[in-house]
């Protein structure tokens, strides 16, 4: 009898976690390495929220950019979870070389792995230079490469891949010689100590205008013929047992709600997207978070969590998913920012729309103004001290350069916003509208409505303005509802202003809610959803109260 042994060889990919700090030109590098492009998952159970590339030997996992001091923590807690195989892919920048290894080599000292040294182009080649870099090689046995990340080599690539294959231990020890060069970019008016901050916030509300003018501008056209196409379904689907008939073309059916999401809110999020990708891949982000940071300090924010919050004027889910990028002391606030006062395309639309209506359109600049100062306001409660510490620095002062942005790059910036879109917010939107479908079928929004009736008059406003409230807590269009003839017929200007504002701020919409706890944690959703209330009513009051007595 013959026996056969059948041996199977697991091949497993070894993983390569690359750290470095903001604007260093580590997502091109590890593009550049791939040729793919990421997905984004928390790093074996930390609460490190990193993107990650896969090649063929490789898994690449990018931790988020060091923006603050304080971050370093968290990346320090992330490195704990490395095993024994895994690879260190050190990032620093050659413009400011002796810095950047002073700050990182601690991180990383008695794990394995090799140095790249990205924006070589900026530096001058001289024997200087190319001394520095022997030297370095030969005190810490570690292989280091030199790189212009944006315009990588085949055989820098094959280089570095196959040094990846024999990483070598960062000595504890190691003190690297000094460089001893600095390069600065070229000072441009966002370093203008008093106009930088107002072209900084110029820059970033200009495109979200754009983008939402422009969306907004597409969807009024193309809604008719979407609407008129879908018609003919309408009557079939009619004749459907109710609940179905709820889920399908109900007031928050399926087939009733996608006109919104892919007519009006799609174009918003690909447009600003889209902007938004060029601005990091011209290295303008970099400089707008330095030049904001003396006026969001304060508040608990960055430059690029004002970003994430003017996104979400487009939809508050992708705005929400990329706070993963954020620094680890400011998400939380940032996250709580865009839930509380980035108006989305829907709920600035609707709240366009009731002012119209009510033929008070100037109504929309105080709305703004109380909008956003509010959510200062909020923010400064509730951010972490050490967010707001001048003890807790930024790290890429003076970084970043501006280059003119390659489509490509600009591209794989905004795929990976648009994707979150389609793969992330469209899944839940859509459960979301069979949800809220069966509560209306059911009633229980009418009943919901129904039991806060006797609490409006706390805001000086009607018992009917209680359903618009209650809609707008599922979706923020829900605030049409005050739009209505006999609503608008028993409100004055400031109760008008009340309504939208309240209906707008009191509670997430469903979708961003379920986004929060999805990407947070239930206990982090419940209290967001506890502390925004509160303000809100607060906020609402003052405004409804006080208007009375400016008045």
């Amino acid at each position: 009898m013959t026996f056969l042994a059948v041996i199977t060889i697991v091949f497993v990919k070894k993983s390569a976690v690359v750290i470095g700090k903001e604007s260093t030109g580590k997502s091109q590098l590890i593009a550049a390495l791939t040729g793919q492009t990421p997905y984004s998952a928390n790093f074996r159970g930390s609460t490190v929220t990193c993107d990650t590339y896969q090649s063929e030997a490789y898994t690449f996992i990018d931790t988020p950019g060091i923006l603050y001091r304080s971050d370093s923590v968290t990346t320090k807690k992330a490195l704990r979870q490395l095993q024994e195989n895994d690879t260190v892919l050190l990032v620093v920048k050659a413009t400011d070389v002796d810095r950047d290894l002073a700050d990182l080599l601690p991180l990383v000292a008695d794990k394995r792995g090799i140095v790249v040294i990205t924006f070589w182009d900026k530096v001058f080649s001289t024997v200087h230079t190319q001394q520095v870099i022997r030297e370095w090689t030969e005190t810490s046995n570690l292989s280091i490469f030199t790189v212009d990340a944006r315009h990588i080599t085949t055989e820098q690539k094959d280089h570095i891949l196959a040094s990846l294959q024999e990483p070598h231990p960062f000595p504890a020890q190691w003190i690297p010689t000094r460089a001893g060069w600095y390069i600065e970019p070229h000072p441009t008016l966002l370093e203008h100590p008093r106009l930088g901050s107002l072209l900084a916030i110029a820059l970033l509300l200009i495109p979200a205008i754009i983008a939402v003018w422009g969306a907004n501008s597409f969807a009024t056209l193309a809604d008719p013929i979407v609407q008129s196409a879908i018609a003919p379904v309408i009557k079939p689907l009619s004749q459907l047992p109710i609940w179905l008939r709820e889920i399908l073309i109900g007031q928050y059916g399926l087939i009733t709600m996608s006109p919104l999401l892919f007519i009006w809110a799609m174009p918003t999020v690909i447009l600003y997207a889209l902007f938004l990708g060029a601005y990091k891949a011209s290295g303008l982000i970099e400089r707008i978070t330095i030049a904001l940071d003396p006026l969001l300090r304060p508040f608990g924010l960055s430059g690029r969590d004002l970003v994430r919050v003017i996104m979400g004027m487009g939809c508050n889910v992708p705005a929400v998913i990329s706070t993963r990028a954020c620094s680890s002391c400011s998400r939380g606030t940032c996250i709580s920012a865009i839930a509380f006062g980035s108006a989305c395309s829907y709920q600035l639309g609707a709240t366009l729309g009731v002012f119209s209506a009510a033929k008070l359109p100037y109504l929309i600049i105080p709305y703004l103004l109380y909008l956003t100062a509010t959510t200062l306001i909020y923010t400064y409660i509730i951010s972490s001290p050490t967010a707001k510490s001048n003890q807790n620095p930024l790290v890429i002062e003076g970084r970043a350069f501006l280059e003119f942005p390659h489509s490509s790059v600009i591209w794989r910036e905004a795929k990976s916003t648009i994707n979150q879109f389609l793969f992330n917010a469209i899944p839940i939107f859509l459960v979301i509208t069979v949800i809220a479908s069966v509560l209306n079928w059911l009633g229980t929004i009418a009943a919901l409505a129904n039991i806060i009736n006797p609490l409006m008059g706390l805001f000086n406003l009607p018992t009917e303005a209680s359903l618009p409230i209650v809609l707008a807590s599922i979706r923020k269009d829900g605030l049409l509802l005050f739009a209505e003839p006999e609503t608008l017929a028993m409100l004055t200007p400031l109760q008008v202003l009340t309504g939208v504002y309240l209906a707008g701020v009191l509670l997430p919409c469903l979708v961003t809610l379920l986004t929060i706890t999805r990407e947070q944690s239930l206990r982090f959703a419940l209290l967001l959803l506890s502390r925004q209330a509160i303000a809100a009513i607060f906020f609402s009051l003052l405004l409804a109260w006080g208007g009375l007595l400016i008045k």
